[in-house]
């Protein structure tokens, strides 16, 4: 079985428990913090998912790092996984537990980059946009990407749209070594 298909189907069992005890929004922080947290280290990420590595001294790191912090049920589900020889899928099933508690929630993330940063009421125009385009609630991500020159590219999920004159260039320049502009 993929990784992915493991993730999902523990990120969806989880999800189901916390909104059984009502703790869906502290669960999701939890989620939240412990993907930033194996961001900024990458060395707890190797530990999570080294085979060398007991599973009692992973209990422990993971204990003595997130029990202080985050609820007790998400702490329970940590060690479910280490025991159950999951270490290694944890930083996925917590990605997938957010991403199913946005689709749950209504809420689109989207990303749009563009050659320069953009002004409040342009991210409030695009945010509007993808609002109305798809309902629900919006996470606008920016970025500035200078090789673009102009124009944006805007992703929401896995549609893509790109109206940056890099592209257009890139394509005009395809069109004339292929031929078909003469």
């Amino acid at each position: 079985m993929s990784e992915l298909t493991v993730a999902s189907r523990y990120a969806k069992s989880f999800i189901e428990l916390a909104q059984e005890q009502n703790i869906l929004e502290a669960i999701k922080d939890d989620m939240i913090f412990f993907m930033h947290t194996l961001k900024v280290n990458s060395q707890l990420q190797a530990v999570l998912g080294s085979p060398i590595i007991s599973h009692s001294k992973k209990l422990h790191i993971l204990t003595d790092i997130f029990e202080p912090r985050v609820n007790k049920v998400s702490v329970a589900f940590y060690k479910l996984m280490i025991n159950k020889g999951r270490g290694d899928v944890l930083y996925v099933t917590a990605k997938e537990f957010v991403d199913q508690y946005n689709v749950i929630k209504h809420i689109t993330k989207a990303t749009v980059v563009s050659a320069t940063a953009l002004s409040a009421e342009n991210k409030k125009k695009f945010a509007d946009e993808v609002k109305h385009a798809v309902g629900g609630t919006v996470i606008l991500d920016t970025k500035v990407d200078p090789d673009l020159i102009g124009g944006f590219v805007l992703t929401i999920g896995d549609r893509q749209l790109d109206t940056s004159i890099a592209s257009s260039l890139k394509k005009l320049k395809k069109d004339f070594a292929g031929g078909t502009i003469s």
